[in-house]
């Protein structure tokens, strides 16, 4: 009977009779390949290759599990920005220590180019693991034959020592190709450092730079020191060293300005020697000093100045103490475990001026800074805030603005110039607040084509919260903006 109906529906209805049947069978296809998709998802959620081996995969934004397993274009030169920080920082960090076990970095399918001792370039797939890490998530190869262990590369990239850490981040650059020919002679980089007396009311700002068209063209260095007492003003002392005195290293952090220089001890410590003279007097500043970070409190170098324009910054010792001496004019002053801080910059310089700030607030030492670049490649970079605590990374914030409340006068070089009583940022990040108020209590400027950059100390309190925790805290720092 139901064979009957149905060709006595075809014979009367043709047409539609192949459409619902061709219809039909597209519906059933749809089903099948449906059913083989969610299949294959599971079995891959399975496959301990697909996600290294752990429970959690850790990818750069944007990019599905789906395309590194397939090698999909959008799985192409993919990379994610300051994965040794990541890695020591963030995901082995003591702070995760109850939620993560093991951490594994991998890299696999990377398209690289060999070139070979005849000048031919040949591109190749690569991929990278460190073995005693992709054992410990469980997902170490069966060798057939021979050993997988760690080499020193290895070891360095999981664990560094307190040198090699410091070369790491706070190495020296040349003066990159890609940079115009008209910003060529205003690529800087220097090494800066300062200390403050333990009564707060003294302070000198060490810089060991060079500067040029970095190391065929026209450079040389400098050694700048300013030192201050509150509500007293500050004195410059300044050398300049040719560039047959100077010596640098792309892979270290030591820089050499003749007999001045900065030297990472084999214990990752820095020794800071300088000597400069001041214009009019003729009066002499040597610093002897050796500064000591606090282990886990950096800032591990980025470009702050976006695709616009080359500006990198690093920050190996956000939170320091200084042993050594400061001398002016035969008279020296000793400090002994003293506030330090040091940083390392490296771009260009024409018409680049920036916000900046470095404080202690209790167990919290936080970094905020931006860049701005005006002209033809304009560049306005938001401002971000980093908080470090005694576990290291502590969480990122990026306020919208840095609001200044104007209070007294000073003169630069003849020209009046209001200085910042105080200072606002705040942000939230979902359930995380921040708020920093700068309360200013000195000042000095120096005039510059870009404008007046002022050189301010102050006290910062924090308040907010973040990850649950209250954030709380009230210390010394020094700020910088420009008018």
């Amino acid at each position: 009977m139901i064979l009957r109906l149905a060709f006595g529906g075809f014979r009367d209805k043709p047409w539609r009779s192949v459409f619902l049947l061709v219809g039909f069978g597209l519906g059933v296809g749809v089903m099948i390949t449906l059913l083989a998709i969610g299949e294959a998802m599971v079995l891959q959620s399975k496959d301990e290759k697909l996600v290294g081996g752990g429970t959690i995969s850790v990818l750069p934004e944007g990019l599905s599990l789906e395309v590194m397993k397939t090698g999909g274009v959008g799985g192409m030169f993919v990379s994610i920005a300051n994965a040794r920080f990541v890695h020591r920082q963030v995901l082995a960090s003591p702070r995760m220590a109850d939620v993560v076990t093991a951490v594994a970095p991998q890299t696999d399918g990377v398209l690289l180019y060999l070139r070979s001792a005849d000048g031919q370039e040949r591109p190749v797939r690569a991929m990278g693991e460190i073995p005693s890490a992709t054992r410990a998530v469980g997902a170490a190869p069966e060798l057939v034959a021979g050993t997988w262990e760690d080499d020193a590369f290895d070891r360095r990239f999981l664990a560094p020592s307190a040198a090699e850490l410091r070369h790491e981040m706070d190495r020296f650059h040349h003066t990159p190709v890609r940079v115009d020919s008209a910003d060529r002679a205003t690529w800087g980089e220097w090494h800066y450092f300062n200390v403050l007396s333990a009564d707060a009311t003294r302070w000198a700002f060490i810089t060991l730079a060079v500067g040029g068209d970095v190391p065929q063209g026209e450079w040389g260095g400098q050694v700048l020191i300013t030192t201050h007492e509150q509500g007293k003003g500050g004195r410059r002392f300044e050398r300049l060293v040719p560039r047959g005195q100077i010596a640098l290293d792309t892979a270290r952090a030591d820089l050499a300005l003749g007999a001045d220089g900065v030297e990472v001890l084999p214990d990752g410590r820095y020794r800071v020697t300088a000597t400069a003279v001041e214009r009019g007097s003729g009066a002499r500043a040597t610093v002897d000093l050796i500064v000591s970070p606090q282990d886990g409190a950096y800032f591990p170098g980025a470009n702050i100045g976006g695709e616009g324009l080359e500006s990198g910054y690093a920050v190996p010792a956000l939170r320091a103490v200084a042993s050594g001496r400061v001398c002016v004019a035969g008279r020296c002053e000793t400090y002994e475990a003293a506030p330090s801080y040091h940083d390392h910059n490296w771009g260009v310089w024409r018409d680049v001026t920036w916000e900046w700030g470095s404080a202690r607030a209790g167990e919290y030492s936080l970094l905020y800074g931006r860049v701005v670049r005006g002209g033809a490649g304009a560049v306005d970079e938001p401002i971000f805030v980093y908080l470090v605590d005694s576990l290291g990374f502590a969480g990122v914030f990026r306020p919208r603005a840095i609001t200044y409340e104007a209070g007294r006068e000073i003169v630069v070089e003849g020209r009046r110039v209001r200085v910042p009583a105080r200072g606002l940022l705040s942000d939230v990040r979902g359930a995380d607040t921040l708020r920093i108020e700068l309360e200013i209590e000195d000042a000095a400027g120096n005039k510059s084509e870009a404008g007046i950059f002022l050189q301010m100390k102050g006290v910062a309190r924090i308040s907010g919260r973040i990850g649950g925790r209250v954030l709380r805290g009230v210390g010394q720092g020094f700020f910088e903006t420009w008018r």
